[in-house]
């Protein structure tokens, strides 16, 4: 007992690593469970819970353990999550961090690249690229993404180092928690300073990429936007921050395109409703050969920039606010649409 005592004081409550994560049993735990420690102290899934069983990767005093014994104050439990890699294969492809510790990487995402191989993308993507830097620096993990840009979209990217990590974020953001900023260039000059833009967002139509507005009923979610004007320009352009409330793909480009303000270049909305416009006009997205093509004489891709993001940190508890500058290209057409 005295050396338990001995050995409580000198770690803390809770320790963590990349892939092993340590709690000192308390005499407030005294009639629970293993299982119901885990669950109370490490809030992992129940996935999660059952590969730790199955894979015995949990241990009481560095010894096998099971989930209905009940532990005694100053006993560590220690639980090793299961070692993972990724198969993407490595391209030199520059990766620009913001943050990073053993539990989590935060880039600042250049355009013009998908985060991860898709069908019509399967290699040169943000993931062959963490691939190249982790095998460079000798790491292992395996990448998980907790958001999403779209491939002309730059900012910021959370990469997860494991799943706990991704499905913390995950929780937090699905929750409201996180803070999302984004820097926009929009065609034409929004006369108020701020506003709300609440409608709902869906895929009219399976087979194509674009959303739209749609009515909940026939299948929209749930999307609200919030913008704020910070500078407008003579030429017919404005420089907004945008958040979000919500998650919704293509949300930022639907809403801000929606009110007759698109974001500058994008080669989807910049015609407002594109399934409307197709059916009168046809198809005015790609040129055979040339792929995507922008839609403004000042940039070559949409004006968008994921600059801001605030999270808790899911081992640290910690909160993290992350800032990526403004991309060249978003300066560059700036200097110009203000001379």
């Amino acid at each position: 007992e005295p050396y338990r005592r001995q050995r409580q004081m000198c770690i803390r409550d809770r320790l963590y690593t990349m892939t092993q994560f340590t709690y000192i049993v308390t005499e407030n735990d005294k009639e629970l469970t293993v299982k119901e420690l885990l669950k109370r102290n490490f809030h992992f899934s129940s996935r999660l819970l059952t590969k730790i069983k199955q894979q015995d990767l949990a241990k009481l005093n560095n010894m096998p353990v099971r989930g209905w014994m009940k532990p005694s104050p100053g006993d560590e439990l220690t639980v090793t999550l299961p070692p993972e890699t990724s198969d993407f294969p490595p391209e030199d492809i520059p990766i620009s961090v913001i943050f990073e510790d053993e539990s989590l990487l935060v880039i600042n995402k250049q355009p013009g690249f998908v985060v991860h191989p898709t069908k019509g993308k399967p290699n040169h993507t943000i993931a062959n690229g963490i691939a190249k830097k982790m095998a460079c620096e000798g790491q292992s993990y395996k990448i998980r993404f907790a958001n999403r840009l779209d491939m002309n979209t730059s900012g910021l990217l959370i990469i997860a180092k494991n799943g706990f990590v991704q499905e913390q974020i995950i929780r937090q953001m699905k929750a409201g928690k996180t803070e999302k900023k984004y820097l926009a260039i929009l065609n034409g000059c929004i006369e108020k300073d701020f506003g709300t833009i609440n409608a709902p967002i869906g895929r009219p139509d399976p087979d194509e990429v674009e959303r739209w507005i749609l009515p909940v009923e026939d299948g929209g979610f749930d999307s609200i936007t919030h913008y704020r004007v910070l500078k407008r320009f003579d030429k017919g352009y404005t420089l907004a921050e945008i958040s979000l409330e919500t998650g919704r793909t293509h949300q930022i480009r639907v809403h801000m395109a929606s009110i007759g303000h698109p974001v500058t270049g994008d080669h989807l909305y910049n015609n407002g409703d594109p399934f409307l416009y197709r059916k009168l006009n046809g198809d005015f997205r790609r040129i055979e050969g040339e792929g995507e093509k922008s839609t403004s004489e000042y940039i070559d891709r949409q004006a968008l920039h994921a600059y801001k993001l605030s999270f808790i940190h899911p081992i640290t508890g910690k909160k993290l606010c992350l800032e990526a500058p403004m991309p060249h290209d978003m300066e560059e057409m700036i200097k110009r649409i203000s001379c």
